[in-house]
């Protein structure tokens, strides 16, 4: 919510949108599809909103985003990065690159570091199999080798037959992607199992590591989303006078881009009008947005076209750049 509340702060100190403060209405997803859908339906049909915002898993993200641009209205993609996102409709535009762009910074990193026998695990959901798939792809095209891919299954309370299965092939590094509760399952598991003892990558270094204990997690590297681009110290001074603290995870900064986007589109349109704000939105993605996180540039299908990534380490319990 960090990330919206900035946004409306400042475009409220501004004049706010066509004369009146913006106000963004928050709905729980609660993690699951069937919730997801209720609460955008609330928002189509109680709220009455043009344009909505999120999801940050992909296999929520895709079946809510096809029902908003099947409703006619504008749907922004802020934390989820599947290729079939790709897929959702002229509606549809996302403000993050997608997993092939993800996958291979990834692999190139990998390689470039000397690991070339890499054991994969991600969740088995749209997400990570795209991110697998990707992955495998850059990495093969490099001359490296995926010796292991293992999709798991979400919500278990152990992954030791997962990460066992890995194990055994021996790899040079292990890339993995995962959510929350089970990615500090997967740290602590893998920890007691010795396998922190060859290198682990994390796709999405926040993501995978804010839910672990420190002590299961330290010296792991990764990638995470750029979030202050050239234009973004204004944002991150921001959100730390209102918040006391440095940024929890690097996707506040694309909630921030995306309410301030959608502003944006409406005053160019000088409507509410989803149609119109979509055809806004298209110009300004067209031309390229300056946000918080970057330039955002949109390709043919609306999506997101380049994508500042850093390079992280786990450094005494917290991600610094390497």
């Amino acid at each position: 919510m960090a990330g919206y509340c900035t946004a409306v702060d400042k475009i409220n100190d501004a004049g706010g949108v066509l004369g009146q403060p913006l106000r963004v209405v928050i709905e729980d997803s609660g993690a699951r599809v069937p919730s997801a859908l209720d609460a955008a339906k609330k928002l189509v049909t109680v709220d009455k909103v043009p344009v909505v915002i999120g999801e940050y898993s992909s296999g929520i993200t895709i079946p809510v985003g096809t029902y908003l641009v099947q409703e006619g209205l504008v749907h922004l993609n802020i934390g989820s990065s599947s290729g079939r996102v790709r897929e959702i409709g002229e509606g549809s535009f996302s403000l993050l690159g997608l997993d092939n762009v993800s996958s291979a910074f990834a692999a190139q990193d990998m390689f470039d570091q000397g690991y070339r026998r890499i054991a994969v695990i991600t969740p088995n959901n749209a997400f990570g199999q795209g991110v697998a798939t990707e992955f495998k792809k850059a990495l093969t095209d490099l001359g490296g080798e995926v010796v292991a891919e293992v999709l798991y299954t979400e919500g278990q309370t152990s992954y030791r037959r997962e990460l066992q299965q890995m194990q055994r092939t021996q790899p040079d590094a292990y890339f993995y992607s995962a959510y929350g509760k089970d990615a500090a399952t997967i740290n602590r598991e893998a920890y007691e199992l010795g396998l922190n003892q060859s290198q682990w990558y994390a796709g999405y270094l926040s993501m995978c590591t804010s839910d672990s204990e420190r002590t299961y997690v330290e010296g792991q590297i990764g990638y995470d989303l750029n979030f202050v681009g050239e234009n973004g110290q204004a944002y991150e001074q921001a959100y730390q006078d209102a918040y006391g603290e440095s940024f929890v995870t690097s996707f506040s900064g694309y909630a921030y881009d995306a309410t301030k986007l959608a502003a944006a589109a409406i005053e160019k349109a000088g409507s509410a009008d989803p149609a119109a704000i979509r055809n806004a939105l298209t110009e300004l993605g067209t031309a390229g947005y300056e946000g918080a996180t970057g330039n955002i540039t949109f390709d043919a299908d609306r999506q997101r076209s380049k994508q500042p990534y850093l390079k992280q380490k786990i450094e005494g319990g917290k991600a610094v750049n390497r």
